[in-house]
């Protein structure tokens, strides 16, 4: 009985650490800034756990560049007013996100100005800023 107890709790120890590390945290991400990237939205992926942002942006020397936005669930996404056709390829946009610490282009979503001038972010509508834009 000792032996299958064991057995068990071993199981939920493995199930648990698959999960943890499964997700993952920010620490690649700088808190502390913020960037703002206008660009050309070239795939917009709205699924669990996370949506993403793939943004075709033209670097300081002229040639495209592609950014990635990791977002939150579409189920926090939804009450700030998002859908899964909130962004269609070839929408122009502006993104504010967290860099990456790795200096790659990239970053955490914050909000984005749409074609519209809506701007959209993670938050409920009360809580979403406008950050101020700084240059990458």
């Amino acid at each position: 009985m000792k032996r299958y107890a064991i057995g068990i709790l071993a199981a939920i120890v493995l199930c648990m650490a698959g999960t943890a590390y499964a997700h993952h945290s920010s620490a690649g991400v700088d808190t502390t800034k913020s960037i703002t990237v206008e660009g050309t939205v070239k795939l917009f992926k709205w699924a669990n756990p996370h949506s993403w942002i793939e943004l075709e942006v033209i670097n300081s020397k002229g040639a495209p560049e592609l950014w990635n936005f990791e977002m939150t669930s579409p189920a926090l996404l939804v009450p700030s007013g998002w859908k899964a056709t909130t962004l269609k390829a070839g929408d122009k946009v502006k993104v504010t996100g967290r860099p990456l610490k790795s200096g790659e282009p990239g970053g955490l979503f914050v909000s984005v100005t749409l074609p519209s001038g809506q701007v959209l972010g993670q938050g409920t509508p009360a809580t979403v800023t406008t950050p101020v834009p700084v240059k990458p």
